[in-house]
């Protein structure tokens, strides 16, 4: 960027994260001249993170370090605080255990004054730790760069709910009054979110990776989204959804449009996430659940439940048809990614696909016209690690749509759950079991030739029509499938094996080979074990 190029402010917020802020700092520091501050904001934090942000002043002019005086317990009072205090024409937020990708400030504002854009967003990667895993967020919208000139022309733009990975014109938000709600206020992105939608600007996409999202799902203390572990948190983000709902829906314009993608967009994706880890929580948290979500949902009508994917829209409705919590797992299945759909399959009266007999209200007639690489298909997997392992999976038949099509062979893919890359790859042929309902296969496994970790089961099923389909396996659960087993491990000796179901009941298989790591998964059942034993310790797991 030249000298008389427009000046970048990067605010960074934190509270009590003084191992990581000074990463975020430097991330932004990296930019360049394109940022000519970095306002750091401490929340009233009572580790060091003050004492390193100084430090980080001392040695930069550029960053400025604003602490509040009482902590505002959320991230929204902050970046406000940040916003006001920006000098820059543009501005970018950053939270204190994330960073900026190289290049990202020069990238996002030559976007922004290229197409006079008020608005430039870029690509967002979550970045699992500690195995450096990198998932794009919401990659569909950042495919190629693009000009969005009225946000309603695009309304998936809504499913990209962070308010991060974006470089904003400042004197456009302070302009249309684009803040974030005050206080302890969860999923503040929500609300910040609608309110800049509403306001209309022009955005300017681009491919670039711009922002690294680190989720540290074993830390200490999770992030405040993170930690879904109480109702409250549910609760927090149904109240943040409906004010951004009605946010568009009060905008002039096309705006409702974008109201309508929000609440298919709350299907699709907070919906079926928080209905996987369902069947997990306790009794009361899912009556609690429950409730909470059928009031939410009455306030959908027929139409916003018809723009989203049919996965939510079938969890909708189950929700709606029934006052208590029923079928739990049947829908953890229905929220997977991909879909799926357990047996049994009932049909009402007329012959039409339905939920079950007793909810003949919840048509489930687009299964009969959906295209079979979408359909929510159920296979059961069973790993038999003793003698030679063997994975035996059962295809189920879906309203003849599978028979129809010609089950013929699957292939299997062991997945490295860190990287990604795929480990073991076989393939086999489908048998009939029962005909018109269940198809067999058997793959031989070689769990020796892979290293020891935890490896995903991805299939993909192959049928006469000449069409595919991509999906996971159900881990079945029958006597002594879902338990460890030593078996003879090539060079290394002996491998540890443990099949088991995955949060959302697919199957997956722990590895440890040799002796060594034999040893340490015994070690550290044994301290479970003796830690369940001490009082208050609670059962072994």
């Amino acid at each position: 960027m030249s000298p008389q190029a427009p000046r970048v402010t990067v605010v960074v917020i934190g509270y009590n994260d003084a191992p990581h802020v000074a990463d975020a700092v430097r991330s932004a520091l990296a930019q360049g001249p394109v940022v000519h501050e970095v306002i750091a904001v401490d929340d009233c934090s009572t580790d060091d993170s003050v004492a390193v942000l100084h430090s980080l002043a001392d040695a930069d002019p550029r960053v400025t370090v604003l602490r509040r005086a009482s902590n505002s317990g959320g991230c929204g009072t902050p970046r406000n605080d940040g916003l006001d205090a920006a000098r820059g024409e543009y501005v970018i937020f950053l939270d204190s255990d994330d960073t900026l990708a190289p290049g990202a400030a020069d990238a996002l504002l030559r976007a922004a004054l290229r197409h006079g854009a008020q608005v430039a967003a870029g690509l967002c990667v979550r970045r699992e730790l500690p195995s450096g895993r990198d998932v794009p967020w919401q990659p569909e919208l950042y495919r190629k760069p693009a000009l969005v000139a009225r946000p309603e022309l695009r309304p998936r733009l809504v499913h990209d709910t962070l308010c991060v990975s974006k470089l904003y014109r400042t004197s456009f938000l302070r302009e249309h009054a684009v803040r974030f709600p005050e206080g302890r206020f969860i999923y503040e992105d929500f609300v910040f979110g609608a309110r800049l939608l509403a306001a209309g600007p022009r955005i300017a996409l681009i491919p670039d990776t711009v922002y690294v999202w680190h989720v540290r799902r074993a830390a200490t203390k999770l992030s405040i989204s993170l930690d879904r572990s109480g109702i409250d948190n549910w609760r927090a983000r149904i109240e943040a959804h409906r004010q951004a709902v009605e946010i568009l829906r009060a905008a002039p314009g096309g705006a409702k449009r974008l109201a309508r993608a929000a609440r298919a967009q709350f299907l699709d994706h907070g919906l079926r996430m928080y209905t996987r880890e369902l069947p997990a929580r306790d009794p009361e948290y899912q009556r609690a659940w429950w409730t909470l979500t059928r009031a939410y949902l009455t306030e959908f009508d027929a139409a916003d439940l018809d723009a989203a994917p049919a996965p939510g829209r079938v969890i909708a409705r189950v929700l709606l048809a029934s006052p208590r919590p029923r079928d739990l797992e049947r829908l953890r299945e229905v929220a997977a990614r991909p879909a799926r759909l357990a047996p049994p399959y009932a049909r009402d009266r007329d012959g039409t696909p339905v939920w079950s007999d007793d909810l003949p209200q919840v048509a489930l007639d687009h299964l009969l016209v959906r295209p079979l690489r979408l359909l929510p298909l159920a296979v059961d997997a069973e790993l038999r690690p003793s003698g030679g392992a063997r994975l035996l999976l059962r295809l189920h038949e879906l309203y003849g749509r599978v028979a129809a099509a010609g089950p013929a062979l699957v292939d299997v893919e062991l997945t490295h759950r860190g990287s990604g890359r795929p480990g073991l790859r076989r393939t086999a042929a489908f048998a009939v079991e029962t005909p018109g309902e269940t198809w067999t296969a058997e793959v031989r496994l070689d769990l020796a030739a892979l290293d020891g970790d935890v490896y995903d089961l991805r299939v993909r099923l192959l049928f006469d029509d000449g069409s595919a389909r991509e999906t996971t396996a159900r881990a079945v659960a029958g006597p002594g499938l879902l338990r460890r087993v030593a078996v003879p491990g090539g060079r290394r000796g002996i491998l540890l094996v443990q099949p088991y179901a995955t949060t959302v009941g697919s199957l997956a298989v722990r590895l440890a080979p040799g002796v060594r790591g034999v040893a340490g998964v015994a070690r550290r059942r044994l301290a479970r074990a003796l830690r369940g034993l001490r009082p208050g310790g609670g059962p072994a797991r």
